[in-house]
């Protein structure tokens, strides 16, 4: 049966175009606000935006102390992806209010763009195109993934499927993380390692970790100086993890062979000279948005709207692991 007493709000401009997530959102709920002007809430506008809502669908808004304080009219919020940084857990399970959230659910559709960026860095491809739409032809001499050692920070949902992934390519495969998984390292071969041997040793480094106070500039300026530089660093997991500036430099020097970027410091990023090196692959925070992920993303925030629980217990005492 249909609820017609809840308020539903939904701030994601992709979840409210998507046709057959706004469907099925309406099978279950009969009062729902989309994001239908397709607008970045923030501040003030996403406070208004939620006002008068019992529930809301929420992805990369910041949900801060404010504005938990200004809806108290607001009971759940059930999460379309996977980060929770950028929501105040503490303020949120002071409130009283409830949390929907699945962990995992677009960790396919990540993984395969960072295998994507891995042969397209260690072949050259992004150099050779640049320099084949300025005129140029010149038939670079690349290396192929298969058999390089991957080096992956955060071996949480994501950064375990890129380890499959990359064992197709018969990679070694090593893992830093703060939480021991030894029946996965065991089954699929990989390696734990220590963050600055991992860093030393490979060839490709991804990042997989979430962003909070322990994980800020984690791939500091020093420790990007210790990668190989014929290395490539990627990554799709959240703006200031890494330095943006010190690849930058590293790449220009000659001291890393590629970086790619998915997510940036600042969205969309203000660095034109990181975007228009050659031996940059950047897009525009896509890891996760494959129409098979939406679709997991959204059918799970769907239901986390009915299967929201308060913050404190697992979710607030689990150590901060991969994505």
């Amino acid at each position: 049966m249909k609820d017609s007493t809840t308020r539903v709000a939904v701030t994601s401009r992709s979840f409210s175009k998507h046709p057959l997530l706004r469907a099925e959102l309406l099978e279950r709920y009969e009062h729902v606000t989309f994001n239908d002007a397709g607008k970045s809430l923030r501040g003030d506008e996403l406070i208004a935006f939620l006002r008068g809502h019992d529930r809301a669908i929420t992805a990369l808004e910041t949900l801060d102390a404010r504005l938990f304080a200004s809806l108290p009219e607001l009971k759940a919020v059930s999460k379309y992806g996977v980060g929770l940084d950028m929501i105040d857990l503490d303020a949120m399970e002071q409130r009283g209010v409830l949390l929907g959230w699945t962990a995992g659910v677009n960790r396919r559709s990540v993984a395969e763009l960072v295998v994507a960026a891995s042969i397209m860095l260690l072949h050259r491809a992004t150099v050779a195109g640049a320099e084949l739409r300025s005129g140029e032809w010149r038939q670079l001499i690349g290396r192929e993934l298969t058999r390089k050692t991957v080096g992956i920070i955060g071996c949480g949902h994501i950064g375990k499927e890129v380890a499959v992934l990359m064992r197709a390519f018969n990679c070694e495969v090593l893992a830093n993380d703060i939480v021991e998984y030894p029946e996965f390292y065991e089954k699929h071969h990989v390696r734990p390692v220590s963050l600055d041997e991992l860093l030393t040793s490979s060839d490709v480094v991804t990042v997989h970790t979430p962003l909070d106070e322990t994980t800020h500039n984690l791939l500091s300026r020093q420790r990007l100086g210790a990668m190989k530089r014929d290395a490539i660093l990627i990554n799709m997991a959240r703006g200031g993890i890494v330095d943006e500036a010190a690849v930058k430099e590293l790449l220009m020097a000659g001291k890393l062979a590629g970086a790619a970027f998915d997510v940036f410091c600042d969205e969309p990023p203000g660095d034109a000279e990181l975007l228009a090196l050659p031996n940059v692959f950047a897009t525009p925070h896509i890891g996760g948005s494959s129409e098979e992920a939406i679709l997991a993303m959204g059918r799970a925030a769907i239901e986390g709207l009915r299967t929201a629980r308060p913050v404190s217990g697992e979710l607030r005492s689990r150590p901060v692991s991969g994505l």
